[in-house]
């Protein structure tokens, strides 16, 4: 019996790797990063606590750990579940922002000037940065116009000091699944 536990509590660390790498693995097919879903990876997590399932664990510690890991699977797999039932339906957020944002820039409509490079008095750069917020899953309870504009009047300030008197627009760019606002200059 205590050569078992070594075995169990082996099992239980490679389990709770696989586990963090079958997160950051869907995480990444989720952001467009990775071409498929980890099948693969997700059914050797499958097996494992399937095998473990069937083992009598008699250390309350490792008893411990593993319903702690089972807990967070399932937790993890109803969120997975639950993001490609929204995909297959063509409801899922991030996917319905990167359709936009190709139509947008289809070969057969004349891009929108906002996101490109827009103003800061433009209010469709504060309203496309939200949009992009929202669909990167970033917060945007504390942001308002007003803010963004302060904000961004700094940034300008700056660069004008920096790169003389030429004109600054502002685009909105998702970057490691964050959006953010870049600055260019505009030659005269």
């Amino acid at each position: 019996m205590s050569n078992a536990t070594p075995d169990i509590d082996e099992d239980l660390k490679i389990l709770d790797r696989k586990l963090g790498q079958l997160k950051r693995e869907f995480d990444q097919y989720f952001l467009g990063t990775r071409p498929r879903e980890p099948v693969l990876l997700a059914g050797d997590v499958r097996k494992i606590i399937a095998r473990l399932c069937n083992t009598a664990i008699q250390n309350t510690g490792l008893k411990f750990k593993f319903s702690s890991i089972c807990s967070r699977y399932q937790a993890f797999n109803r969120q997975w579940q639950e993001t490609l039932r929204k995909i297959e339906q063509g409801t899922y957020e991030r996917h319905q922002f990167k359709a936009r944002l190709h139509a947008r820039d289809a070969p057969g409509e004349p891009p929108k000037a906002a996101p490109k490079g827009a103003k800061l008095d433009d209010p469709s750069v504060y309203e496309a940065y939200v949009e992009a917020r929202k669909a990167c899953g970033q917060g945007v309870d504390n942001l308002s116009p007003a803010k963004l504009e302060a904000v961004l009047r700094k940034q300008e300030q700056a660069l004008r000091s920096r790169y003389g008197d030429s004109e600054i627009r502002f685009r909105v760019v998702v970057e490691d699944g964050k959006a953010k606002l870049k600055a260019s200059r505009t030659t005269g």
